[in-house]
């Protein structure tokens, strides 16, 4: 399985800490935002990774990452030259993934366990779609999943409803087999333009390929002054360290 960490956009939230330079690189605990997907996938056993940014920024994210062998991986870059959404920016990783699967992280995607336990899932079956949840207070100010728990599916993705039919948050993490390109091939803009990553999972759904992993612990994304507040406090006290659940229920790691 490859990785993706889509860390494009423009940042606009976070203005003016984003005039110079690139939301991703903005520290988040002791490290760099970037890092936690970087982790995610590391701890997951996927170490050929894709980061996908704009042209405005992709020299400052090479002379942080470099090569990967310090992070005991390999790093592909590839520019977005224009803000078309995440579809768009997935959709030029085709080459990279080569016919295989892939697990997609929005690159201020924040989480305190290791999405492994779903890679390992999705890996039993390697195809469909798999997209990770977490429940919320206030499901209204997201993607919601309305559930088929019994047979673990996904039966609609609202955006942003105001009468959410669960709690569950559809969060940046997804998981892809290769058809995923040929769907996005077909996609229509949306009305502000761009590509949208929800039109994908839809067509999954409709195609009854898509399931869903519930993550454990934290979860922010960092691309507002609140929750990037909230991505600060969570990592610092972890200490930036990524758990990673063994089968066994007492026990546990941490991933560095």
């Amino acid at each position: 399985m490859k990785g993706i960490i889509l860390a494009g956009g423009k940042g606009t939230r976070l203005f003016p800490l984003t005039k110079v330079t690139n939301k991703h690189l903005l520290p988040v605990g002791i490290e760099p935002m970037i890092f936690n997907p970087i982790r995610q996938l590391l701890s997951a056993g996927i170490t050929d990774i894709l980061v996908v940014t704009s042209k405005e920024h992709m020299g400052d994210i090479v002379n942080l990452l470099g090569s990967g062998e310090n992070m005991g991986c390999s790093f592909t870059f590839k520019v977005q030259e224009s803000a078309k959404g995440i579809a768009h920016g997935l959709s030029l990783a085709e080459g990279f993934v080569n016919g295989g699967s892939m697990a997609v992280i929005l690159g201020d995607n924040i989480l305190t366990h290791s999405i492994k336990p779903h890679v390992d899932e999705f890996m039993e079956k390697k195809s469909g779609a798999r997209v990770l949840l977490k429940k919320v207070g206030d499901p209204e100010r997201f993607g919601v999943a309305a559930l088929d728990e019994e047979h673990k599916m996904i039966i609609e993705i609202e955006e942003k409803p105001k009468n959410p039919k669960s709690s569950y948050a559809v969060i940046g993490v997804y998981i892809y087999d290769y058809t995923v390109f040929d769907i996005i091939r077909i996609l229509k803009p949306s009305d502000r333009g761009e590509f949208e990553i929800s039109d994908v999972n839809n067509e999954y759904i409709k195609r009854s390929e898509m399931t869903y992993g519930v993550v454990k612990g934290e979860w922010t994304d960092a691309g507002t002054f609140e929750s990037l507040h909230y991505a600060n406090e969570i990592m610092l006290t972890a200490n930036n360290k990524i758990r990673v659940d063994t089968n066994k229920a007492e026990s546990a790691n941490f991933f560095y």
